[in-house]
């Protein structure tokens, strides 16, 4: 997780989130091996399944990479707001932005009573901060808001738009597989000549490879991005030096976000991986591990736990946080 920026790394989730990379690398060539194995049999017919597969979601890995900030922003209703507009707003992303030293981002308010908050772009120069007028009227303190401000621009300078995307390319391309092979099949792509026969009878094979890996890859992905939000919490945490700020932000954040409607937390379901807090209803102490597993965040526990031990390192080495960094 290197950056030029002053966000702090951190050693062990980067260790784990490499891991994790590796891991899908080694699903990814186990794709590939078993694709050219039916490609084999099945000659031209697949070939083309697979070709149409890998540019489509080719394509749509580079407009998600390339345009995430206009997509989020459309889909959150959110729109950019001036200095003048919203000034303490502003005065917070510019302090932060020169405690980081990184370019200062879009700065957007998107009109929902969910408290909430997400930054997204391929670099700092291409993103935006957005914060839902919920968050606005919570009641947050200047520092609480500013320990969720500094861990949503941790996911900017981390570059955590690339890494997902890189990550979930292989996800999307099985996932087209699984629909373009289901609708060969469907239809009876190809049943007319002996070459065709046979790749139709091979497509299912496809199908159930394309399903396999998309789940294992679905998997690695959803700890990836809770790796990835541990890691937003710790560095902001430390670039403000309050990490118990964060921590009841957290709270505050998490407690309102249990009174939100259904309906309103489905409409932002899309939405939940960039949000500082998952758009979904809290589940008690512990929660359910299956629901855990698929969850694109880490538990509220988790989180705070890890704020707390963070609190207590900067607790013994005070005055200053540089042991940590």
């Amino acid at each position: 997780m290197s950056t030029r920026t002053r966000y702090a790394p951190d050693r062990g989730l980067t260790a784990r989130m490499t891991a994790t990379m590796f891991l899908l690398g080694l699903v990814f060539v186990a794709f590939v091996a078993a694709l050219i194995g039916i490609l084999i049999a099945t000659k031209q017919s697949a070939g083309l399944i697979v070709f149409v597969a890998v540019v489509f979601g080719g394509g749509a890995a580079w407009i998600s990479l390339f345009y995430s900030d206009k997509i989020a922003l459309s889909a959150a209703g959110a729109q950019l707001v001036t200095p003048q507009q919203e000034p303490d707003l502003h005065g917070i992303v510019d302090r932060l932005c020169a405690l980081a030293d990184m370019d200062k981002p879009r700065v957007a308010v998107a009109p929902t009573r969910m408290p909430n908050a997400f930054a997204t772009g391929r670099n700092s120069k291409n993103s935006v901060l957005c914060v839902t007028q919920g968050m606005l009227q919570l009641g947050l303190t200047k520092d609480e808001l500013e320990g969720v401000l500094a861990h949503e621009l941790s996911h900017v300078a981390h570059k955590d738009v690339q890494v997902m995307t890189v990550a979930g390319l292989l996800g999307i391309v099985a996932g087209l597989l699984v629909r373009f092979a289901f609708y060969s099949e469907l239809f009876g792509g190809g049943r007319r000549g002996g070459n065709n026969s046979q790749a139709a009878m091979l497509i299912p094979l496809i199908m159930l490879v394309s399903i396999v890996v998309y789940a294992v890859s679905f998997v690695l992905i959803r700890m990836l991005s809770r790796y990835r939000e541990l890691a937003a919490d710790r560095s902001g945490a430390l670039l403000t030096g309050q990490p118990s700020a964060l921590s009841s932000a957290l709270q505050k954040v998490s407690g309102s976000m249990s009174r939100i409607p259904n309906e309103d937390l489905r409409k932002a379901a899309p939405m939940s991986a960039f949000y500082f807090a998952p758009a979904m209803k809290l589940t008690g102490s512990g929660g359910d591990k299956l629901a855990n597993l698929f969850s694109t965040h880490p538990s509220l526990e988790k989180r705070m736990e890890q704020l707390a031990k963070i609190q207590a390192q900067l607790n013994d080495t005070a005055p200053g946080a540089k042991g940590l960094r």
